[in-house]
């Protein structure tokens, strides 16, 4: 039965990496350490693809969610595999903007200030796939942020809560994304929005205490543990 697993796993594996060695031409490997980590999480992430093997027997096709589900599982080996593969000189490594780039392809990210998205682009995140809700989600929210606030003015708030979630649907289907991340400071405005979020589209949220510190690799850290 072992025997039988780690075939199955060597086949995914070859799957995973097939289009890219068609393009890509591998050299020597050299020294390097590996990393043990990044290599569990590929045998684990093969383990959950394997399951697949078995649920759709004995045709082996998968319906559009299931396939979907599948893919996902081998695109994210396939990329953990690259940076294997970098690590001993076999391919080129990418830049963090590039890594960044690929593994955020599904997300789509939620913050409180244009400042904030600026950075987030500067990373490598498409512009379009970072929306700047600078009202809460909820009207009552905003009771929590002024509550001073007068009831008129938050007929104008409403509209404009309108619109961010209206963006909210119509880039979640447009660019076809799946994941909802909040990246906000340890404000009140960050925290409202963030609990909100959270509640409302099953959201994840990474709180900092000073975003404009945030370096390409911890954004990088965030992204992946979305």
């Amino acid at each position: 039965m072992e025997k039988l697993r780690l075939q199955q796993a060597q086949k995914l594996i070859e799957e995973a990496g097939k289009s890219k060695a068609a393009q890509e031409k591998f050299k020597t490997p050299q020294e390097g350490k590996i990393n043990a980590d990044l290599f569990g999480e590929i045998i684990n992430e093969l383990i959950d693809a394997e399951e697949f093997i078995y649920s759709s027997r004995p045709s082996h096709k998968l319906d559009a969610e299931n396939a979907k589900l599948f893919i996902d599982k081998i695109l994210s080996v396939r990329s953990k595999l690259d940076l294997i593969l970098a690590d001993f000189g076999v391919i080129e490594k990418e830049s963090v903007e590039e890594e960044i780039k690929k593994i955020s392809e599904n997300i789509l990210i939620l913050t409180t200030k244009n400042n904030f998205k600026k950075v987030f682009t500067k990373f490598g995140i498409d512009a379009q796939k970072v929306i700047v809700a600078g009202v809460p989600l909820e009207v009552e929210d905003m009771k929590i942020l002024n509550p001073k606030i007068p009831d008129a003015a938050l007929k104008g708030i409403s509209k404009k809560i309108e619109h961010v979630k209206n963006d909210v649907a119509r880039k979640m289907e447009s660019l076809n994304l799946d994941k909802i991340l909040v990246i906000v400071e340890a404000d009140k405005a960050g925290e409202v929005l963030g609990n909100r979020a959270k509640g409302l589209y099953n959201a994840n949220v990474a709180t900092l205490d000073n975003l404009k510190d945030l370096t390409p690799e911890e954004f990088k850290n965030i992204i992946t543990n979305s």
